[in-house]
């Protein structure tokens, strides 16, 4: 146990912040004995991943667990598909290239999405056209409460866009442990269509991919317009896209010919970084912060000097100045200490 830690190398904003009490576990006992000891002190408990969605704008007055719990198990389920068991603590991308060196299928297309396995279903992560809903089997949990251990399928998850019920009604009750996906073995499902996946093919000079070359061409959009957390400091899209009526893109239409829009039934996603964008905000600087050169979406720790408050400060600026413009609300992606 550690008193007065510091949280700047635990989290991809690189930003100064203490914890009162720090604790690295690497086992289910060492994690209920660390949950053990916040119940007894009556301590806050904050879950520490691979701290890439977080941005702290204070110190942590209670114990902050770093979850490293390690392993991959896998189990045949039929001709097509295996059962891939990853516990929290594995890097989620280095899950990803795992299952890729098998010819497992499924989640070539979230390569190289910071974070761990453990915080990937809180939010169903997603990108180019693919969830993690879509390979999502189930994940074994910790109850805070009762420190007994509970399952959650894909329904019970409720997953929605970047959402799920571990973010709503379930928020900080339990502690992932454990996810397991079903992904294709031989017969694979490729996902080209969204975003600029086709045309980096194309570049490559790849006309029928296979899911690891779907996963090269990903990794080098991402590359080229996302900057490294480990070079500058950044939670990756700090916002979520905005979904609005059919009615109210249709009207903003009259306004902004080139507004983009996907429509999805009822509703219609807007990209916030072409919203951001708009408003003037790409590559501005403000002291510390920033929103990246390239992609509007990614604020980042400019001079690495950022205090956490600068960041969230920055952020609403570029609420507001959005809601303004196009009477839209943004909604922040990072989870806010």
């Amino acid at each position: 146990m550690n008193k007065n830690f510091s949280l700047k190398p635990y989290n991809t904003f690189g930003v100064e912040a203490y914890a009162k009490y720090f604790m690295e576990v690497t086992s289910l006992d060492q994690l209920q004995e660390a949950i053990h000891f916040s119940h007894s002190d009556h301590l806050p408990l904050l879950i520490l991943g691979g701290g890439s969605n977080i941005l702290f704008t204070k110190d942590f007055e209670g114990l902050v667990i770093k979850l490293n719990l390690k392993g991959i198990t896998e189990q045949i389920v039929d001709q097509n598909h295996v059962l891939v068991y990853a516990k929290a603590g594995e890097n989620w991308h280095e899950f990803v290239i795992y299952c890729l060196n098998k010819n497992y299928g499924g989640l070539e297309n979230l390569s190289l999405i910071p974070g761990n396995v453990g915080t990937s279903p809180m939010q169903n992560i997603g990108a180019y056209g693919t969830e993690i809903k879509d390979t999502f089997v189930s994940c074994t949990v910790l109850n805070k409460e009762s420190l007994e251990i509970e399952t959650f399928n894909l329904e019970q998850c409720k997953f929605g866009y970047r959402d799920s019920i571990f973010k709503q009604e379930a928020k900080g009750k339990y502690i992932i442990l454990e996810v397991a996906f079903r992904l294709t073995t031989t017969h694979h499902t490729i996902k080209t269509e969204y975003g600029a996946i086709q045309s980096e093919l194309e570049n490559l000079g790849i006309q029928h991919p296979t899911i690891q070359e779907v996963s090269k061409a990903v990794i080098n959009i991402r590359q080229s317009k996302l900057p490294n957390p480990k070079e500058i400091g950044n939670a990756g899209s700090f916002f979520k896209n905005p979904s609005i009526s059919l009615k109210q893109f249709e009207e903003l239409k009259q306004k902004f010919e080139n507004i983009q829009g996907y429509s999805n039934g009822e509703m219609v996603k807007i990209p916030a970084g072409w919203l951001i964008e708009q408003c003037g905000w790409k590559g501005k600087q403000i002291e510390n912060v920033a929103s990246h050169k390239l992609q509007a979406l990614v604020i980042i720790n400019a001079t690495g000097l950022a205090s956490g408050k600068e960041i969230f400060d920055f952020s609403t600026q570029i609420i507001d100045s959005v809601k303004e413009k196009f009477g839209i609300n943004l909604e922040r992606e990072v989870n806010i200490i």
